[in-house]
């Protein structure tokens, strides 16, 4: 997993910070246009062939921060008008990422490559077990590219582990096989696979995979005195500082939100919801539930898994539920989500009560251009104090003790977690709806509730955190002992 310290996140996040101020300012439309240039000054060793051409990346990448699909990106126009209409924009725009060609490196095909480690042992492992003989010593293995499967077997068998797999970073990455190359090379995402996980965009080293923001948006309604938006700010975001509770309340509030709520409440109800569809499906001799609450998770099997289907909770996210409470409370408000999730960005396409997803990339982006720290902030308590539970959602193994600590009686219970969706993940999943269907046997100690989070650690490591996630749930641990209470209050 590529780790979140790095150049490409380092300049996502000063062209975030560069947009807000100018906005805030009201300077968006005339301001724009120079940040490419300050970004890229003339005396600058340029990253490409030349400064001019990082300038010409910059402004793509300025583009998709400005909510456009880059693929669709006249060269002719200005950034000033793009900027313009999207302060004019009412609603985002279909589809959540985009692809920046001049950036991706068009890498080749994945393949096995024997290193100068290789020491032509006698023993020949590597050639011995190759399926397809594609491998021949001579002062060195040499594997023949038109003979090879890719298999892997080679690797594995190499004593002195002189043999390594040259990836496609973003086809490894993605689970489900959305992302192949076109006729000229670059990249290319099948929208009709793809269950925006966000792992192509976390691990492309060239930052050709972009997730277009909604933060001009937000930032838009937030500045209109006519509009009242709400924030909504998922468990995670609570790990992604050294906040305690009802700091980030106050910090959110002086970005200009009217009120805050914590989707740990919608959590609650999440988990109270499936417990009870849990003790019910038991009941009525189903062989297993799924947790419902990963919208990645929830589109992989609608797409991929359909003879998981029936197994999947028919409870909505925590996000759903505390945006429902939201517009109950006020139902002329705009509801604005905060996670660390691109699926939550597609989840809210479809939610009837939620208007925009914010990432926690850009809550710090936001948080910096109007120079707020959260940890400096005065405690604003909420209106209603979730559980320890419910704040728990946010890491792996969280849902699934929240229905556990709900149940009448856990005794009945086999639980187990699928702990990120990756490609293996899959295979899990086929197996488990194989097993439903009957097509397999099931073990006797086949478990009957299924925790399943797309993303390693849980959401806390999610694709658009901005804190290593193992850092994360120390942080997590810590805000769920300071102020959680053991029910809901309010």
């Amino acid at each position: 997993m590529l780790n979140i310290n790095n150049r490409t996140a380092q300049i996502k996040q000063e062209i975030l910070v560069r947009i807000a101020k100018l906005q805030l300012e009201g300077k968006l439309e005339e301001g724009v246009h120079f940040i490419p240039r300050e970004m890229a000054p003339k005396n600058r060793t340029p990253m490409r062939c030349c400064i001019y051409h990082d300038r010409e990346l910059l402004r793509m990448r300025v583009l998709a921060r400005l909510g456009w699909s880059i693929e669709d990106v006249d060269e002719e126009r200005t950034l000033g008008s793009y900027a313009k209409e999207a302060l004019a924009r009412e609603k985002p725009t279909w589809p959540m990422l985009t692809v920046l060609h001049e950036a991706c490196n068009a890498c080749v095909q994945s393949h096995y490559m024997v290193t100068n480690a290789c020491q032509a042992c006698y023993a020949r492992p590597c050639m011995m077990n190759c399926p397809r003989k594609a491998i021949s010593v001579e002062k060195r293995a040499v594997i023949d590219d038109k003979l090879c499967a890719n298999c892997g077997i080679c690797l594995q068998n190499c004593p002195y582990h002189a043999i390594i797999k040259i990836p496609v970073p973003c086809e490894e990455a993605c689970p489900v096989g959305a992302i192949s190359k076109d006729e000229n090379g670059f990249e290319q995402i099948d929208y009709d696979k793809c269950i925006f996980c966000g792992n192509c965009m976390r691990e492309c080293p060239f930052g050709a995979m972009m997730d277009k923001s909604q933060l001009v948006d937000v930032i838009n309604k937030i500045m209109d005195p006519t509009k009242k938006v709400v924030a909504m700010y998922a468990p995670s975001i609570a790990s992604q500082s050294r906040a305690v509770p009802g700091q980030i309340e106050t910090a959110l509030k002086k970005l200009g939100f009217d009120r805050v709520w914590e989707v740990a409440i919608g959590a609650d109800i999440c988990a109270e919801k499936e417990a009870k569809e849990f003790e019910e499906r038991m009941a009525r001799g189903d062989k297993m539930m799924t947790t419902s609450c990963c919208s990645a998770y929830v589109r992989a099997v609608q797409i991929h898994v359909p003879a998981l289907k029936p197994c999947v909770s028919a409870t909505r996210s925590p996000m759903h539920y505390t945006a429902e409470i939201a517009k109950k409370a006020d139902p002329d408000c705009i509801t604005v989500f905060i996670g660390p999730c691109l699926a939550k960005r597609r989840e809210g396409f479809d939610d009837e009560f939620v208007d925009y997803v914010l990432s926690a990339e850009e809550l710090e982006a936001f948080l910096m251009a109007k120079g707020i720290e959260i940890e400096k902030m005065e405690q604003t308590p909420g209106t209603i104090i979730p559980t320890a539970s419910g704040r728990n959602f946010a890491k792996a193994g969280g849902v699934a003790e929240a229905v556990r600590l709900r149940l009448k009686d856990d005794s009945i219970l086999r639980l187990t977690k699928i702990n990120g969706l990756n490609k293996s993940g899959m295979k899990v999943l086929n197996a488990y709806g194989m097993m439903n269907a009957g097509k397999i046997p099931s073990p006797k100690d086949c478990p009957n509730l299924i925790e399943v989070m797309s993303c390693e650690g849980g959401c806390i490591g999610g694709p658009s955190v901005i804190t290593n996630y193992k850092q994360a749930e120390a942080q997590l641990d810590k805000y769920v002992k300071s102020g959680a209470q053991d029910k809901i209050e309010g």
